[in-house]
């Protein structure tokens, strides 16, 4: 009896154990390490894992990877991971942890997965020892089940077509499904169900965008395919609409009050909502007071409501060329949250006494009500600022003075300045480009930007310096990484190629380094290029509640704090600051940690369907321009060709390898250049090329360039 119950033990303890492998992806583990991952520390333990391990090595579920270390055998091996989708309807899984590198999956074992899909691989060695193989065994969570793209409607049946190019599989939609969608009409199908028995899956129209081609249509259609929603649903709505207007007199007894003290917003011209303000006070002193006054939307939208649900849900306003896709309904984010002039509003604040050199003599944090004297234009402060008259003009002199300060301190302690060129479009009536510009970032954008820096920066010390350990208050911060070293070592060896050397011994030479490159190319043909590889080999920041750094600042402790209209990780913040000023003790890290990792996707889909955005306008700027000669850059190279950027308009577009006819190219990816197989002409990443506009497809959002030579 007694041999039976050790095997029955046996059996689950080394399923326990395989669990383990499996959730690691197969990643190498001595004994000591499985214990500690099942929370076993007693020495009996440790001795039967290890036996385990040792045992079943020889009947071929583990395989010793190394001294010591152990990993199940490929052929028992289960990963989970992403799918990446190849042009041929192959994949790559990419896994969620592992040394291993991506696993290769032909189409046909790919059973219904998607791009972008989370999956669980059985993953097995292709012969030779060559790169991993596997098959999807099951589909743990899908990416998307709504897309975007064109419906094809036949006599007794339809399919749809995605925008997609990594969709590689026609919907069909039952008659019954199309909800008055018309052949060859632009739509949103959502994907109901997908028999194991069927080549395609089974969808639903879910709103139908329009005519192809026209501006209303492809800017939904962006939105859509990005997750966004095009409208807010009726309860939403009906909750802002019945949200009062007035400002009850025992609610301003609760704040303090600085409706007679000198405020005023700057924002650009065209802006409709108003998050932000200033005040300002001389103190007697010779001191000054300054308020970071900030819409306090916490105080309208109440937690679980729909209003707060669709709020999380968006995590973000969009703002694409042409338009601007809030985060809360109108009548908050232009009414009742928008800090506009000679109106009473409530605000939530951060309050500094500064001296003449920036220094913060106090601080204070709390809700307050404001009236706003005056709303500049960017433009307007920046006239007030170049002539030392107009409006206010002793207070926004006194505000650009102090700011010139604190961003010299910020610069010193080793912040990283990137100033690339903003691309806008002028646009008709009807949302067509007739021009591009490049927006030119001056004093008062930059005023703004300091004294909001210091706001987010003071909250976040202001929370994060308290208590230690389990202790620690749970809070939003914006993380942003050190950069990678093989990255920044990539950089580094590109910007050689146009005479800029760096320092990369230490993240603070890094910074001094990328900052004197930054005013160095400021004006010159290759900014734009510098500055976003720069970028890109910099980590992207994102939203936890883990308290780090925030590299490219150059501060300890950071949050945002400044745009709770338009951000919902802001109105968290707002809300976790009042609860720890009331005396609230601690919250449940775990629920904010996954608020932050949706805020954090939400916020890189708004970012992509932004690009999306300017690439359709560049196209469709373009495509009356065939056959037009211009002068660019080559700004990114690949197996297939190589993109240029118009250095006159900045739009960007590729020749493509096989209409170069003088040799045959290849990549050389390590050096960013085409290469010549005959000739051994050289095409590098940053070369001046003559171009000619080919073809344009507005459709895809593509544009094609051929060389002049």
């Amino acid at each position: 009896m007694k041999n039976k119950t050790d095997k029955i033990y046996k059996d689950v303890f080394t399923k326990l154990i395989v669990e383990i492998f499996e959730k690691g992806n197969n990643k190498p583990l001595n004994y000591k390490q499985v214990g500690a991952k099942l929370s076993l520390e007693d020495d009996e333990a440790k001795e039967a894992i290890r036996d385990i391990l040792s045992d079943k090595s020889k009947n071929g579920l583990f395989v010793q990877h190394d001294r010591g270390k152990f990993k199940l055998k490929s052929e028992q091996a289960y990963i989970t991971g992403k799918v990446d989708m190849t042009a041929d309807g192959s994949a790559f899984i990419v896994p969620e942890d592992s040394q291993d590198g991506d696993i290769f999956v032909a189409p046909r074992k790919l059973r219904q997965a998607l791009h972008g899909d989370i999956v669980k691989v059985h993953v097995f060695e292709r012969k030779g020892g060559r790169k991993k193989e596997g098959e999807v065994v099951e589909i743990l969570q899908r990416a998307k089940t709504d897309f975007t793209g064109t419906i094809d409607v036949s006599g007794s049946y339809a399919f749809f077509m995605a925008d997609d190019r990594k969709m590689h599989h026609d919907i069909f939609i039952p008659l019954d499904n199309l909800n008055g969608a018309k052949n060859g009409e632009k739509v949103l199908v959502s994907i109901l169900e997908w028999p194991k028995s069927a080549k395609n899956p089974i969808g639903i129209v879910k709103n139908v965008l329009g005519k192809k081609g026209e501006n209303n249509t492809e800017m939904n259609a962006i939105l859509a395919d990005y997750g966004f929603p095009l409208s807010f649903p009726n309860d939403v709505e009906e909750e802002s609409k019945n949200i009062s207007t007035e400002i009850s007199s025992e609610e301003i007894a609760k704040r303090r009050d600085f409706r007679s003290k000198i405020t005023f917003t700057i924002d650009p011209v065209d802006a409709k909502d108003f998050d932000d303000a200033i005040s300002f006070e001389r103190l007697e002193n010779g001191n000054y007071e300054i308020g970071v006054h900030i819409a306090d939307v916490s105080h309208y939208v109440i937690p679980d409501s729909p209003l707060d649900k669709e709020a999380f849900d968006r995590g973000t306003s969009v703002y694409l060329v042409d338009r601007v896709i809030p985060m809360l309904p109108e009548r908050l984010s232009n009414n009742l949250c928008s800090l506009r002039p000679k109106e009473d509003k409530l605000c939530f604040s951060a309050v500094f006494e500064l001296n003449d050199q920036a220094q913060i003599q106090n601080e204070w944090f709390g809700r307050t009500v404001i009236h706003s004297d005056r709303r500049f234009s960017y433009e307007e402060a920046q006239e007030v600022i170049e002539n030392k008259a107009g409006d206010f003009s002793e207070e926004i002199l006194k505000l650009n003075e102090l700011a010139y300060i604190l961003r010299e301190r910020k610069f010193k302690s080793g912040a990283i300045s990137f100033e690339s060129e903003e691309v806008k479009f002028h646009l008709d009536e009807n949302g067509k480009p007739t021009g591009v510009y490049t927006k030119v970032r001056k004093d008062a954008h930059k005023l703004i930007e300091d004294f909001m820096l210091l706001a987010n920066r003071r909250v976040a010390e202001f929370i994060g310096k308290r208590g230690k350990g389990k202790n620690k208050p749970t809070f939003v911060y914006r993380f942003h990484d050190v950069p990678k070293p093989d990255a920044l070592a990539s950089f580094s060896q590109f910007a050689s190629r146009f005479g800029h050397k760096m320092n990369t011994k230490t993240d603070k030479e890094t910074a001094k380094s990328l900052n004197a490159l930054m005013t160095k190319i400021e004006g010159q043909k290759e900014q734009n290029i510098l500055t976003s590889l720069a970028v890109r080999s910099m980590a992207k920041a994102i939203y936890t509640t883990k308290h780090t750094s925030h590299y490219g600042l150059a501060f300890d402790y950071y949050t945002h704090f400044t745009s709770p209209i338009r951000r919902y990780p802001d109105v968290m913040v707002h809300r976790l600051l009042q609860f720890y000023l009331d005396g609230g003790e601690q919250v449940n890290p775990e629920h904010y940690e996954k608020l932050c990792e949706h805020s954090s996707q939400m916020e890189k889909k708004a970012a992509e369907a932004e690009r999306a955005s300017i690439k359709y306008k560049q196209a469709e700027f373009l495509q009356d321009q065939i056959g037009r000669e211009y002068t660019g850059l080559i700004s990114g190279v690949t197996e297939w060709g190589m993109y240029v950027e118009i250095e006159e308009n900045k739009c960007e577009g590729m020749v493509r390898l096989r209409d170069i006819n003088d040799d045959f190219y290849t990549l050389d990816e390590k050096n960013y250049a085409i290469i010549g197989q005959r000739k051994k002409k050289v095409y590098q990443l940053g070369d001046e090329v003559q171009i000619k506009v080919k073809k344009v497809d507005l459709e895809k959002r593509q544009i094609d360039f051929t060389l002049i030579t």
